[in-house]
């Protein structure tokens, strides 16, 4: 060999095995953290898709975000108001706000027919395969009006009432009633003030607060 002739250096590749396992080590921290704590779930399958990605496997399936991303196709295609419905996240899955005024009639729990096809369109979502071990909580809230009739004595009333209206219209439609949860919160759970601090009500404030939310999350 001549001597100004230069050896071909050899790549060290055992930094990669280092970094793997380290990869391999936050992945396992994260799981043994989620597994003694509350799990946020949306926050946890972003994580487990950007590590994953990281430690250059395909990236893993975010059913939450799919599911959000799917509800808001049809809110968007069938809701020519833009206030009939509503889709995000919160700490544990998919939310879905569904406007009283655009469901019920004032002051009842009975559903508006003209309501039904988002409602079909919704569980055809809702019914698929891949959500089969998710759990839809479906709460009826009001705004901080009080609502005193013979027939809802109470706004846990009224909101009760139209929770379990809308319960069973969804299980009419095929969604399995099993995965269903029901519950009533009145006035005590807005989105948004009802009034401003020196007690002015707002009325479009109050109008977002009227609602049944339909919580999507992993059992």
């Amino acid at each position: 060999m001549s001597r100004f002739e230069q050896k071909k250096e050899e790549v060290d590749g055992s930094w990669m095995e280092t970094y793997g396992d380290m990869v391999t080590l936050l992945l396992c921290f994260f799981i043994l953290m989620a597994s003694v704590s509350k799990v946020d779930s949306t926050l946890y399958e972003k994580v487990q898709s950007g590590m994953t990605s990281e430690m250059g496997k395909q990236p893993s399936e975010r059913p939450i975000e799919t599911l959000k991303n799917e509800l808001a196709q049809v809110i968007n295609a069938l809701d020519t108001t833009g206030q009939a419905a509503d889709v995000g996240t919160d700490d544990r899955g998919v939310v879905l706000n569904l406007d009283s005024g655009a469901m019920f009639t004032a002051g009842s729990a009975e559903m508006k027919p003209e309501f039904m096809p988002l409602m079909r369109e919704l569980v055809a979502t809702l019914n698929n395969p891949r959500f089969a071990a998710y759990r839809f909580e479906i709460q009826g809230h009001t705004d901080d009006t009080p609502v005193k009739t013979p027939q809802f004595p109470s706004n846990f009333d009224l909101a009760a009432a139209r929770a379990l209206v809308t319960m069973r219209a969804l299980a009419s439609l095929g969604l399995p009633p099993e995965q269903m949860v029901v519950s009533s919160y009145g006035q005590f759970a807005p989105r948004v003030p009802n009034r401003r601090e020196d007690g002015t009500a707002l009325p479009i404030n109050q109008t977002l607060n009227r609602r049944v939310s339909i919580h999507v999350n992993p059992r």
